[in-house]
């Protein structure tokens, strides 16, 4: 006799596709690279349920490679370029558990150095049209990599203006300190809060400065009412939505793999809590990722 289970185990099956949206939108922000199956199965099965374009994100050197190599193939494709937060201590201290999984040799200033440049090559490439996820994120790094995070997010600022780029913002337990960079270092015209964490009041010092919000499955969450005080606060012509797939699927199936497909899980659920109808909002937030990444 087998032993039972001490609990049940987590499905891990790929959501069902929901009903198609009547009026497409674009994923702001996902991982084509970190999720199961081709780029192709990934765009055919988001464009079958109305997600027509998606904005695919490096996270360090390779993966921004591959994503402006993406775009360029793929017409439905935008890409994003830049180190993660984490990825600058990492690739300063030679920590060889990088985004890519790649071994690295300590390098320090000339390793970063070197892997910025390539990120501001390949963000003058045409079909890359935003610099990021850069920002701050003190949840993984510590204190000692604060400073480096710093440098490298005012250098990805530098970057997205000099070239004309939207930004892309990755901002994890360090609102103040994001808020507080991009008014010193001034923010490009066209910032994005990618998967937007913060509250209300942050949401409204946000909509003052013209930014955007991008929301994912998170503001789907029963518990995160916070959240969804924030979406509430947000400007309509400020809202995003995002997957940032493979991870954050939304409710209710937390848990299982994310992709592209199931923006309109989230869209629905974000509708529904804003009184608007599903086509209304869809409408907006088409309209707002073009302006925000300039397509």
């Amino acid at each position: 006799m087998a032993a039972s289970k001490g609990k049940k185990e987590q499905d891990r099956t790929p959501p069902p596709l929901p009903e198609p949206l009547a009026v497409p939108v674009a994923d702001s922000h996902t991982h084509l690279d970190m999720q199961s199956g081709t780029p192709a199965e990934g765009l055919a099965r988001a464009a079958a349920v109305g997600v027509t374009t998606v904005v695919q994100v490096g996270c360090d050197v390779p993966g921004s490679r591959w994503a402006a190599d993406l775009a360029a193939e793929h017409e439905q494709v935008h890409a994003a370029v830049a180190l993660h937060p984490n990825e600058a201590p990492r690739i300063f201290l030679g920590d060889p558990d990088g985004w890519s999984g790649q071994r690295r040799t300590p390098g320090g200033q000339d390793a970063l150095d070197e892997a910025l440049a390539e990120i501001d090559r390949l963000a003058a490439l045409p079909h890359v049209l935003a610099v990021g996820e850069t920002g701050l994120d003190y949840f993984r790094t510590g204190p000692e990599g604060v400073d480096l995070q710093k440098e490298s997010f005012r250098r990805h600022i530098e970057i997205a203006k000099r070239h004309g780029k939207a930004l892309v913002i990755h901002d994890r337990d360090a609102h103040q300190d994001v808020i507080a960079l991009l008014l010193e270092e001034g923010a490009p015209e066209r910032t994005v809060f990618h998967c937007y964490s913060g509250d209300a009041a942050m949401a409204r010092t946000c909509a003052e400065h013209g930014w955007y919000l991008s929301f994912a499955g998170p503001v789907t969450y029963k518990a995160n009412h916070a959240l969804r005080e924030a979406l509430t606060a947000t400007p309509l012509d400020r809202v995003l939505i995002e997957t940032d797939a493979p991870f954050l699927t939304p409710h209710p199936y937390r848990g299982r793999p994310n992709a592209p497909y199931l923006i309109p899980v989230t869209l629905r659920a974000m509708a529904d809590h804003l009184a608007l109808g599903e086509d209304e909002l869809a409408t907006a937030i088409a309209a707002n990722t073009a302006r925000a990444f300039g397509y």
